[in-house]
């Protein structure tokens, strides 16, 4: 499909970006909105809302030099911040769940980012609408210091509704002599639960760490991929456009920066270095230069690079929504949201349009 053609090349390109687009400019003619809402900036009483975006590298794509233990002054500096909500870039249950419902434009989609949850679904006797909505029952109810079987439940739960990161959040709080079978977790499921401890990705190592030591209950997937569609019959044509596109000085650099941040992971902070690097305001703009910028003048008739860029800011403003659905419900929190580089300017740039969102620089955080 176009999207996974996409996203696999932009895990090719990195994460950092230069090429600057000439666009003419505004004329005086064309019509712009009065309404601001990003200056309209709240809330009157109460704590606002505040939302630090971490640009992330993919972890499952590091060199093998890169080590967890490696993320430790990282999950330090985020812990300091004391964020009481995080998110991540994964796709909910539900989502998931909705999207196996039309096989014939989301089959790819479902493989690559769906984990099938048919053996919790066997061990707890519930299908994933029904976990999700037992989950939030427990959660409403849920005491200030849980028995290692409440849990383990939850866990089972988590894992039946498709949130597997929430569900390792659950593991990683029991005592390790309670890593068990029981309560609606049978061997495999522990296993799996045994597995993702261990696995190189963002939501385990840093999402689901992070949690766990800071006494939150769970995690929230926001990731979105219903703008996802099958290949188009001229595929070929369409990657050879897009490929064109991203020939350009701005992913060489970005390939340059890649390959100079990994080669220094094992000096000491060298992980640190990388988010810092990451997370610097310039590289949303060297991002899309090369990138999305880049796609969005293709000249190809067929207009494959506006396909592409329609596909990517729908994605993005879904994803938004799903956090400020979160905020939403839970009015004055600090959230915490860990995405791949490429959507921290456009998280960033969206949810400073939301009157009750006030952005934290990750500069700062991460000093």
């Amino acid at each position: 499909m176009l999207q996974k053609f996409c996203v696999s090349l932009i895990a090719v390109l990195g994460s950092a970006g230069i090429l600057v687009q000439a666009f003419q400019p505004v004329s005086a003619a064309e019509y712009r909105p009065t309404f601001r809402p990003d200056r309209l900036k709240g809330p009157p009483a109460g704590k606002p809302n505040e939302v630090l975006v971490l640009g992330t590298p993919h972890l499952s794509g590091l060199p093998e030099s890169f080590k967890p233990e490696m993320l430790a002054p990282l999950l330090k500096r985020l812990a300091d911040w004391q964020p009481t909500e995080i998110a991540t870039e994964d796709m909910s249950g539900l989502q998931c769940d909705s999207l196996r419902r039309f096989p014939s434009r989301y089959a790819e989609s479902v493989a690559d980012y769906c984990p099938d949850p048919a053996l919790a679904r066997q061990a707890t006797g519930l299908d994933v609408p029904a976990a999700n909505a037992e989950a939030e029952r427990l959660l409403a109810a849920w005491p200030t210091s849980p028995t290692p079987a409440e849990r383990r439940h939850l866990a089972a739960i988590f894992l039946a509704a498709g949130e597997r990161a929430s569900a390792l959040v659950q593991w990683l709080r029991l005592p390790p002599a309670e890593h068990h079978t029981g309560d609606g977790l049978n061997d495999d499921l522990v296993a799996a639960l045994e597995k993702a401890k261990g696995r190189r990705n963002e939501s385990n190592l840093v999402a689901a760490a992070l949690a766990a030591r800071l006494g939150l209950d769970r995690v929230w997937s926001v990731d979105d991929h219903s703008a996802d569609s099958p290949a188009p019959a001229d595929e070929k044509a369409y990657g050879a456009a897009i490929l064109h596109a991203w020939d350009n000085p701005a992913t060489k650099q970005r390939r340059a920066e890649d390959e100079r941040l990994g080669a220094g992971l094992a000096q000491p902070d060298g992980v640190l270095a990388m988010y810092r690097a990451y997370n610097d305001p310039a590289g949303a703009m060297l991002a899309y230069q090369s990138d999305f910028g880049a796609a969005f003048v293709e000249p190809s008739p067929q207009a494959f690079g506006r396909n592409y860029l329609g596909y990517w800011e729908t994605r993005n403003l879904r994803m938004v929504a799903n956090i400020r659905d979160v905020l939403g419900r839970r009015p004055g929190a600090r959230l915490l949201t860990i995405v791949g580089a490429s959507h921290k300017g456009y998280y960033e740039a969206y949810l400073n349009q939301m009157h009750d969102v006030k952005l934290v620089d990750a500069r700062i955080v991460l000093r």
